[in-house]
């Protein structure tokens, strides 16, 4: 009743216009506020969580209480190269619109626990860039004369979920197709693949000049490449991206930096952090692709990078390759899992500098111990995109004094120094560089 009274109000352009600024709101909090005024407020932010760390490492017995109550100095943060339509990535829901139209192809506002979610075109949000909204939009055209209905829960059935877009500013574009195949059979699947190539090559959505169209049969919210590999429809099986004077290839699932702009500046940072010398070997933990171990390849030693996701690891080794990097190796599997096996045995007498990059979950706590208890890492730059989150728990570990009980053997590191890059402008979020020694 409450989705129809909604649906009836949102018949007028007032209703249409308060959920278009919802949307923009949630994703984009800080969008009216001038530049540098969204500067501060993430720096005020990025304060808040020097001072909690401190106070968190003051309760464990270790003085870390610098000027203004910090854990360490904070520079300036870093602003990015670009401040609108930068998102090189954006994934874009299927469910129903303010209008109640249940093809509507955009971004959620609402909460499932108010039952008021409502799915809203971004046409109007900052951060993605106009080929990503471009193509959303004509997926949506697609769907909406499949007779196909959309998966909005899964259990209710329906085919057509969301939609992935990966551009690069080489002029590439990468579209993700997920689709839940319910009890349709191989020959109903193949005809709706067909349609789709036919629709993004031939018709109406030829307008986005896909490079590469990809479809994924999915039975679960978020599915990998092993579970359920991605099948290409169309064109090249990757994108391509040149940072740093270097190329670097693209699969569907690898990790890549959302701000390509925003990345160059954060890790020509990285390599003046890390204080690489020629006998340095970099451990580059959580690599994906290999583009912080690759742009520091030419400072080092060695590159010794670990990733979970099996295509990103062969992304990576085809970038050393194709731009003749001959000093990195690559290891695929969980951190947790290669990490130990690797450190135990460390007998490398070159200084060995660590930089990890992990997701918003953090570190397992496996690979802290791991890193503790290896006597040659001196110099470890944590990469946080979230470091009020789980990352804070990874500082603690890392600065905590050895525990026997924990296996925590190895001397306890210390924050020296913290440089926030802005990497995501118009929302709260930036990336943190924490730099640990000891």
């Amino acid at each position: 009743q409450r989705n129809q009274r909604n649906q009836e109000s949102c018949s007028s352009g007032h209703c249409l216009a308060v959920v278009l600024s919802r949307l923009a709101n949630a994703l984009t909090p800080l969008w009216r506020l001038p530049y540098q005024e969204q500067l501060q407020v993430k720096y005020e932010s990025q304060k808040k969580i020097l001072q909690t760390l401190a106070s968190r490492l003051e309760e464990l017995g270790i003085d870390a209480q610098k000027p203004g109550g910090l854990c360490c100095p904070l520079q300036p943060i870093v602003p990015s190269p670009i401040i609108n339509g930068y998102r090189n990535k954006s994934t874009f829901s299927v469910n129903r619109g303010p209008d109640g139209n249940p093809k509507t192809v955009g971004l959620f506002v609402g909460t499932g626990r108010e039952r008021n979610i409502v799915c809203v075109n971004a046409n109007h949000v900052e951060n993605i860039p106009s080929k990503h909204k471009q193509v959303a939009q004509c997926y949506q055209e697609f769907i909406s004369h499949s007779p196909l209905d959309s998966c909005i829960l899964f259990h209710e059935g329906g085919h057509w979920r969301e939609v992935v877009v990966r551009t690069s500013s080489r002029g590439h574009t990468m579209a993700i197709i997920t689709f839940h195949p319910q009890q349709l059979g191989q020959e109903a699947l193949a005809t709706q693949k067909a349609l789709l190539k036919e629709f993004f090559t031939c018709g109406p959505g030829a307008v986005c000049a896909l490079t590469s169209l990809y479809f994924q049969e999915s039975t679960m919210t978020r599915c990998s490449h092993k579970q359920s590999p991605y099948q290409l429809l169309h064109g090249a099986p990757h994108i391509f991206e040149e940072l740093l004077g270097l190329k670097f290839r693209i699969s569907p699932d690898a990790f890549f930096q959302v701000n390509t702009a925003g990345a160059e500046v954060l890790y020509q940072a990285v390599g003046k952090l890390c204080q690489a010398t020629g006998d340095t070997v970099l451990l580059d933990i959580c690599c994906g692709t290999g583009t912080i171990g690759l742009s520091l390849a030419h400072q080092v030693s060695k590159v010794i990078g670990v990733e979970v996701v099996e295509k990103a690891i062969e992304d990576a080794e085809w970038n050393a390759a194709f731009n003749g990097i001959s000093n990195c190796e690559f290891h695929s599997g969980k951190a947790e899992a290669v990490l130990p096996q690797l450190l135990a045995s460390w007998e490398d007498a070159r200084p060995l500098v660590a930089v990890v990059n992990p997701s918003r979950a953090g570190l397992h706590y496996r690979v802290v111990r791991a890193i503790r208890n290896c006597r040659s890492i001196r110099r470890l730059l944590y990469i946080s995109c979230k470091p009020e989150g789980e990352a804070m728990r990874n500082f603690l570990e890392l600065c905590c004094p050895p525990d026997p009980r924990k296996k925590l053997a190895g001397e306890p590191f210390a924050p020296v120094l913290a440089v926030p890059f802005d990497m995501f402008p118009h929302t709260v979020h930036c990336e943190l560089v924490l730099l640990f020694t000891r």
